[in-house]
């Protein structure tokens, strides 16, 4: 959320800033809103002050006339107040929806672009794998050794929903077990363990409503709401926090399957696993000072860059232009791993300083100094890795002539010492 007094001191800033996202915001509805707010405010303080003064009149009154009239006026300001109350109650309620709607604004540093065409590859490491036959994708390699099943995902769920077995489903799990292993233990990072579900609040603090509720599935009987990423119970683990400057910066990683409706993608990558309504995510989340907040994003990315790494999997960092920033990012990174089979460079990470966007909306704060007034976090968050994308880079850059796929030596712990995935595996 952006902060309001910054709207209305800045109002043409701001509008500036939303036509670089090629976005809009209801930014004059919202100074009108504003305007109306302060002015029912200001009558209703200066009725509470003569409401205030007139009755320290009545109680030295001795004029029993005189006092009746004006415990008479002051029941009618007393109306009065209670009606300025609750239009300032239905004024302020539109306002926040209003301010709900708002984008991040980008940071200085982010390339003015209208989509992902204009976003700016940052650096690249590995060379492309080569091979002396025709890398085949993975919604070929799958069934070919039983380890992805896509119609019995669709039977049992319909479309964009699919099986792994045997070999496949535990090499997903493999990947989600030694990821959190790299983070917690190389890079430092505490493992999370969330609910799936959380409240609307969770939903409206880390920015995911109202902006896409058509994307998301809910339980309508208890307005609970599957998490369409680990970001949203993260940001919300200290929503109405005042943390202690001497914690920061807290780096959290938690596992959790992903839900989302695709709505927005419809028509788009309608082969194999990349785009589905459930899938699996590592994700890295970042509570650090505004000073630092920037240098803690720089890590993030070399964070999710060193899985890739040690992967032995090319990938590259991509710079998010204003247009593709997203609703939340400040500035945004994607890291890419190249996919043999698909022949495209696959996005298995997005890492995002969202500033105090997120903990304005959760109410997220600490104290710079003892007894200092509270100033809001700034919040980060990146995929470390996203699956089945990781899965499928793995599967495609590891496969064999035979239609096998070699496990990468940092799995073959979590696979049971198992060196090579074939179809008797």
């Amino acid at each position: 959320m952006i902060d309001l007094r910054y709207i209305r001191e800045h109002p043409e800033e701001v509008k500036t800033a939303i036509e670089k996202l090629f976005s809009t915001a209801p930014i004059d509805e919202i100074l009108k809103l504003d305007s109306e707010r302060r002015a029912l405010l200001t009558e209703v303080e200066q009725l509470k002050q003569e409401r205030n003064v007139v009755s320290k009149e009545i109680g030295t009154s001795k004029d029993q006339a005189a006092r009746q009239t004006k415990i008479e006026a002051m029941r009618k300001v007393g109306d009065r107040i209670a009606a300025l109350d609750q239009q300032v109650r239905e004024v302020d309620a539109r306002l926040n929806a209003a301010l709900l709607e708002v984008p991040n604004l980008p940071h200085e540093s982010v390339h003015i672009g209208s989509d992902e065409s204009e976003n700016i590859v940052v650096r690249q490491e590995g060379d492309l794998p080569s091979y002396d036959f025709t890398p085949r994708p993975h919604w070929e390699l799958g069934p070919a050794l039983d380890i992805i099943d896509f119609e019995r995902g669709v039977k049992l769920s319909g479309t964009r929903f699919y099986v792994l077995k045997g070999a496949g489903a535990r090499l997903e799990r493999a990947l989600i077990a030694w990821m959190l292993d790299l983070h917690v233990q190389q890079q430092g990072y505490t493992e999370i363990y969330p609910p799936f579900v959380v409240r609307r609040q969770c939903l409206e603090g880390a920015a995911q409503l109202p902006k896409f509720e058509d994307n998301l599935y809910r339980d309508y009987e208890d307005d609970l709401w599957m998490v369409p990423t680990a970001e949203v119970p993260l940001t919300n683990l200290h929503r109405d926090e005042i943390l202690d400057a001497e914690r920061l910066p807290i780096h959290y990683v938690a596992y959790t399957p992903c839900f989302r409706r695709e709505k927005m993608s419809a028509g788009r990558d309608t082969r194999g696993i990349k785009r589905g309504h459930q899938f699996d995510k590592v994700e890295m989340y970042k509570f650090c000072t505004p000073e630092t907040s920037y240098d803690e994003l720089e890590s993030l990315v070399d964070n999710a860059e060193d899985v890739c790494r040690a992967l032995g999997i090319p990938h590259r960092v991509v710079q998010m232009c204003s247009g593709d920033l997203g609703f939340a990012a400040a500035k945004k990174y994607d890291v890419e791993m190249w996919a043999a089979g698909c022949q495209e460079w696959l996005e298995v990470s997005s890492c995002s300083n969202c500033e105090t966007f997120q903990a304005r909306r959760a109410n997220i704060r600490y104290r710079p100094e003892p007894r200092s007034k509270p100033a809001y976090v700034h919040t980060l968050n990146g995929s470390g890795l996203g699956l089945p994308r990781t899965l499928i880079a793995v599967m495609e850059n590891y496969q064999q002539a035979d239609g096998s796929i070699v496990v990468p030596n940092v799995l073959r712990p979590y696979m049971g010492g198992l060196e090579v995935i074939t179809k008797e595996s």
